[in-house]
Formats: structure tokens, sequence, C-alpha cells
């Protein structure tokens, strides 16, 4: 049991032979899906996270063999799910792998050659400045030759020229096959174990793949053509189709293989394809709630969004709403001095000039810092503690007492260990004898998890909500997205190379209120797009506050996002730094415009909202019961699957949804001058985060579920520092504002109230990490 306890390695060769042992291994104990048939996922989820924190001598030791049995049940169902995930998750990275070494080398090729073109140039040249010389044809052909063979002869010439040409179109597929072939053998096993099923009515992918399954040891270079490729592309298609020794149509085995592996992976990614018993990647179709259970729920939640209850008063009110904008836009073109448009019909808006802050306010800040106690960080999270007992949700996986001698004092020292990425054993060494390295590791594995620490988070962002202060920061109806990066070290499947960040590690992905709260975070691999996780936040996150307003930057948006954020009721506003280069689409084909016609390349199929709306209205309310979460739709959304009608609906509505945002971003000065205000208060929050984490930027764990915690630790005691703050400050200024009252009873002059207190707070909690 303890073996498959284990995390996974990165995609390596090694790796995913010893994933796909594991699996035969668990799949050859007992199939558990009969015996707990009818347990909900819920209560499957929580006796496995029992299970995984309890030693084997606990198990033994359990007087109810009921119990035990039920427990380790439901372990080997979560463990032989999870592998399939991470075969899965590793067979989806080395294709990209794969792929992105093809790429590499095709450029590497393009740079080698670029010498050997501009000598094919010269030869050219050479050869055009032969023709301009008046001459018969039989001296301009004695030339030519002349000039050939002093630069190597025809034959050479040739070559050189099938040379260049056969990396010169920017197609990187017939390099794949070296990439692949080190790997073939361990990605076969892998398909073959996990097992794929079509998601949709289209089989056509499945059979080619049993095709080249029963091709696998073939020798010959080409295969009959007996199997429908018309799902290929194009320059797929070139790739694939050749012809036999007989000069009949025929396949290229290697480029074959090659392409169906290609499709598989993104048919995996886009949910046009799922595996059987897995989590992530199984069909999601099964997880929405059948259309009679939502049409019970339908009215009672568009009333909720404020959105129309059928399809066509939904597109009639989308394209009345986007067409009066756009009219509104156009007329007021002349007025809005900040914006301007190229020929081509390319936007620029002027930048926006900072609000100067008020004269007075250095002096301000200077009177409240010299007024702020020095606190250490262990008295913060105690002092936080009597206020709100966090720690109440921490104990057992039964839910048992905790049976610990002091278990509030081992449980902050965790958190502060954890939370301050020190680890275990740092900690023991600052921490009083009783608590050792191994109690400290029994107490985070065994009585903290990843639901009990957003449990404690909750408390926290529900007693600091109560202070007036936070809310002169902003509105807690706000919420802002963004990620930074974590190092790792390189033993784990999560962890991942990208040229965004640099070096190796992951995302911690943050959802800030605009009051400086942490409402929820997640950790996700570095080449995920984070807008697929964008929309989780809001429907996992446990505290009272519930936002309807969404910043993010570039990463958090995308036509899928805006399309779900609509129809959850969430309002997207992201800071898009390349925002001029998206399309605008026309609230109707042919309309025009006297000043912003320019803008407009696309318009929208109404039609195809319409005829979708009701499969679109399944799977949001699907997630508004908790079926099924908005990151594994979106992350088929995100793939561009041809397949999927569902997945071009959602696009085509978050076209009409993004225009509407980006026809108002281009046309209110005081939209922009918010988002770019808001956006700002995350980026503050990661720095904070950096002092906070002053254990090491490298997450020490290669376990994803221990770096998860990791991450849950640090907003926790960023969380507690900040509540203490607000504290300390809410004193500071009735204290302020109390002798301000005296002074100006005696005829003294009131000082001016600061605006602005956001910049400040930051300072303070980093002054609060100083002191520690």
């Amino acid at each position: 049991m303890a073996r498959f306890k284990e995390s996974p390695g990165p995609a390596t060769l090694q790796h995913m032979r010893e994933w796909t042992e594991r699996l035969a291994e668990l799949d050859a104990i007992i199939d558990s899906k009969p015996f707990l048939k009818g347990v909900a996922h819920t209560k499957i989820r929580q006796f496995a996270a029992e299970a995984d924190q309890t030693q084997i001598g606990d198990l033994r030791d359990l007087t109810q063999p009921g119990k035990r049995d039920t427990l380790l049940l439901c372990f080997l169902f979560q463990a032989q799910a999870g592998t399939r995930d991470e075969l899965v998750e590793m067979f989806l990275r080395r294709m990209r792998k794969n792929r992105h070494a093809a790429r590499e080398r095709l450029r590497a090729l393009q740079e080698r050659h670029q010498s050997l073109e501009e000598s094919l140039i010269g030869v050219l040249g050479q050869v055009l400045s032969q023709a301009k010389d008046e001459c018969s044809d039989h001296d301009l052909g004695r030339r030519v030759r002349q000039v050939l063979d002093a630069e190597g002869g025809v034959d050479l010439l040739g070559a050189q020229v099938e040379s260049v040409s056969a990396y010169h179109h920017d197609n990187h597929l017939p390099l794949l096959w070296p990439f692949h072939a080190d790997h073939r053998s361990a990605l076969f096993r892998v398909l073959e174990l996990i097992g794929l099923a079509s998601a949709t009515q289209d089989s056509a992918l499945i059979e080619a793949w049993r095709y080249v399954l029963q091709h696998r040891r073939a020798r010959q270079a080409t295969l009959p053509r007996d199997i429908d490729l018309g799902f290929l592309s194009l320059r797929w298609s070139a790739f694939v189709e050749t012809t036999d020794a007989h000069g009949s149509p025929a396949l290229d085995r290697r480029a074959l293989e090659v392409c169906i592996f290609t499709h598989i992976a993104e048919a995996l990614q886009a949910g046009d394809l799922f595996v059987p018993g897995s989590f992530s990647y199984a069909d999601y179709r099964a997880q929405r709630l059948p259309w009679t259970e939502c049409a019970e729920r339908l009215h009672a939640y568009c009333e909720a969004v404020e959105i129309p209850v059928s399809g066509p008063a939904l597109v009639a009110e989308l394209r009345q709403q986007l067409s009066a904008l756009a009219d509104s836009v156009d007329q007021g073109f002349p007025a809005n001095s900040a914006l301007s448009l190229d020929a081509d019909g390319t936007p620029h808006l002027k930048l926006q000039r900072a609000t100067p802050p008020p004269e007075d306010l250095k002096a301000f800040q200077e009177a409240v810092r010299a007024r702020m106690p020095e606190r250490h960080l262990l008295d913060v999270l105690r002092h936080v503690h009597h206020w709100v007992p966090y720690t109440r949700h921490f104990g057992p996986p039964s839910g048992s007492d905790p049976k610990l001698s002091d278990a509030v004092r081992r449980y902050l020292f965790t958190v502060f260990g954890f939370g301050c990425n020190l680890g275990a054993s740092e900690t023991a060494r600052h921490a009083p004898e009783s608590l050792s390295r191994q109690s400290l590791h029994r107490i985070n594995a065994q009585h903290v998890d990843a639901n009990k620490l957003e449990a404690a988070a909750a408390d926290i962002v529900n007693q600091y909500r109560r202070f007036e202060l936070p809310s002169c920061w902003g509105s807690d109806k706000v919420v802002i997205a963004d990620g930074t990066q974590m190092e790792l070290r390189e033993n784990n499947l999560l962890g991942e190379r990208h040229i965004r960040y640099g070096g190796f590690g992951g995302i911690a992905y943050h959802h800030i209120s605009a009051t400086y709260i942490a409402l929820f975070s997640k950790f996700i691999a570095c080449g995920v797009w984070e807008a697929v996780y964008i929309l989780d936040a809001l429907l996992e996150q446990r505290s009272e506050i519930e936002p309807d307003v969404l910043h993010a930057d570039t990463q958090g948006q995308s036509e899928p996002v805006f399309g779900l954020a609509f129809l959850i009721g969430i309002k997207l506003f992201p800071r898009m730094r390349n925002w001029s280069d998206v399309i605008f689409y026309r609230p109707e084909k042919g309309r025009t415009y006297q000043h912003i016609d320019a803008l407009f390349t696309q318009s929208i199929d109404w039609t195809l909202i319409e005829t979708h709306w009701q499969d679109m209205m399944q799977v949001v309310l699907s997630i508004q019961a908790g079926k099924i979460l908005p990151s594994t739709l979106l992350r088929k959304l995100g793939s561009h699957s041809r397949q999927n009608t569902l997945n071009r609906a959602f696009r085509e509505l978050g076209r009409v949804v993004r225009t509407h945002f980006l026809l108002r971003y281009i046309s209110e000065a005081d939209l922009r001058r918010s988002i770019r205000a808001e956006t700002t208060k995350v980026e503050s929050y990661n720095d904070f985060l950096d002092w906070i984490g002053f254990g090491g930027p490298v997450l020490k764990s290669g376990d994803p579920i221990e770096q998860t915690k990791q991450v849950k630790y640090m907003d926790l005691v960023a969380n507690i520092i900040m509540l203490h703050n607000v504290h300390d400050l809410t004193e500071i200024l009735a204290d302020m504002e109390a002798r301000r009252i005296r002074s100006n009873a005696h005829g003294g002059a009131p000082p001016r109230t600061m605006k602005r207190g956001g910049s400040l707070h930051g300072r303070q909690e980093r002054q609060h990490i100083a002191s520690c």
C-alpha cells in the first residue's frame, strides 16, 4: 500500500514504464467499481483520503473489519483512477515534448540551411545576369551551363534545392518520427492499459488507433489504405498518404503512427476521446445533469444570473445590446480623444495618467508606521487563533478527537513551518523539544489536508470582512486572478520549464479579493493555460464573499472563458496585453459604421448560439449543481475540437461577450482605470508571498497533493497576517481620529484623511514579516 502512495515522476521513459506496471498491478488486484456502485463520489474521496493518511499499523488495529475493507476499497478505486490520470498526463506531456523537439530540430535545420539558401540565390542571380545580355538561346544555354558547372553541377545543386525546400515551409511533421520512436513501445503500452473510448458518434479515430495497434510490429514501409482518415487536415493527409511499390495508393506506416498518436492526444484534451475509470479524462457528458433536472432549475437560475430563459430570447437580447453599444461607441468616437484607428483598423489608446497622491500622504504613512507595533509571526498566528479558532478544522481524517497533547500549539507550529516553507526539519530545530520532525510530518500528513486548509482560510476571510477598513481598499464583489511561478525540484510530473517564467516549476494560481484577502489558490503546471482554472475558485471558495466581477491578465481570458463566465453570472474584465490584435465581431453581417467600421473583421453566427443554447445551459446548470468543474469543461473547450459543436457554440458566445467588453474598454476611461488599479493588487500579493516564504523559494515536495497544500498553507498565513494587520490599523486609525477630534476641539488644524489605503496596507504587511 505504501508503494501506491508514491507520487509520479516526470514523463520520462523510465517513469512511464514504472507507472504502466503500477496500473497493471492495481487493476490485477480487484475491480473496485462494482463494490462501490451507488456510493457518492464525495464519500469515496473522503474514505480514500482517510485510508491514505492512515498508517498501515493503524489500519490493522481497526476493530471494525467492515470499515477497514471500505477504506481499502475506496483507496484502491482512487489509486486506479488517479494512476490512469497520471498516465494520460505523462502521455500528453511526452507528445507535447516530441512536437516541441521536432519544431526545434526544424529551426536548427533552417538556420543551418540559411547559408545554402543564400548560395542558391547567388547562383540564380548569376543566371539572371546572363539572361540580361543580348545573345542567342544557344549561347545563353551554354553560359548558364557554365555557371551551374562552376557551382558544382546540376546534380549537386538539385540535391541542395531538395534539402532546402524540404524544411522551407515550416513543416515539422517529417521530423517527428525519431523522437516518437524512442518512446513508442511505452506509448503503446500506456494507451493499451488505460483504454480509449469515443465521446462522439464519430469513431474514425478509434478505428484508426486499432489499425495502428494491429500493425505495430510491421516492418514494411507502407500499409494498405483500409481505414477512414477523413478527420485529417490537408497537411496531415499529405504527410501520411503515399504510394506503394506498385504505384497504388497507400499509407506511410511511420507517418500514420505518429499522426494517430498526435490526434489521440488532441482528442483526449478536447474530450472527443475519454478514458473509462479515470477522473480528469473521464466522459464529461456523464457528469452532466439530465435535461429533465436542468429544466426544473432553469427559471430560478436564469432569474438569479439575470439572463433570458430561452435560446431565441438570449440571442435577441445579446444582439440588441451589442448593436446598441457599437452604435454608441461609433457616435462617441469623435469625442473620444484617447482612441485612434489606423487605416487597417488597428485601435490605439493613449496611456492614462496616474492620479497624484494627496500631498500629505507620506506624512500620514509615517505617522501610522510609527504607531504600528512589531510582532513575531508566531504571536500573530496565536493572537488570530484566539479571535478565530481556525485550527478547529484540523484533525484525523476520521473526524475523531486529535488525541494530541496541546494540539493547538502543535497545529500552530505546523502552519508556521509549512506556511513559511521551512519544512518539518527546520521548524523542529526552532520548536520546543516535544515537537519533533516526525510529529510535524505526521500532523501535516494525517491531520491537515487541502480541504481543511481552505476551511481555515475561509474562517479568516469571514472575520476579515467584518472590519470596515478593507471596504476602503476595494469591493468584496471584485476578485483578481493571477499566477506566480514557484520553483520545484525536477522530480515530479507537475513541474515544467516554460519560456514565460523561466526555470523549472509550477504556477500558484491565486484569486485575491479587491480587499486584498486571498480567497482561493490552486497549483498548476506552467504549460497550462491559466484561463482554464479561472472560474473554479468562484465556486470552490468557502467564504461568505460572493464576487461577481473577475479581473485577470491576458493568460486569464479566452473566447470560451468569456462565454462560460457570462452564463455563470460573472463579469470578466481582464487586462489584455494584446487587446488591439483581438478580433471585433459585427452584430450583423453587412452592418457598417461611420467611424469604427474598420474595427470589425468578422460577424457573429447567432444561429450557432441559439441552436446549442440548451446544451450550453445543461453544462452550466451541471456546474452550478457541483457535478462538474468549469476547468473540466474549459480544458476541453480550449483545444479547438472540430468534432464537438458544443465547443464552437461556447466560443461563439464568448466572441459576443468579449466584443462587448472590448467596445466598453475602448470607450470608457473609468473602466480602463479600474481594471489597471485592481490587477496591480494581485501583483502586490505575490510580492507579499515572497516575504512569507522565507524558508526558501523551492517547494521541497514532489507530491502534487503536498504542493497544493503548500500553496494553501502560505495563503492561510498571509490571510492571518492581513487580519491582524487590519485589526492593528483599525485601532491606530481610531486613535488618530480621536486625537484629531480632540485637537480640532482645541482649535488645531485637522490632518487630511488618507483615501488610498492599499499601498500602505501592503507595506505594513511586509513590516510584519520583516519583524519576524
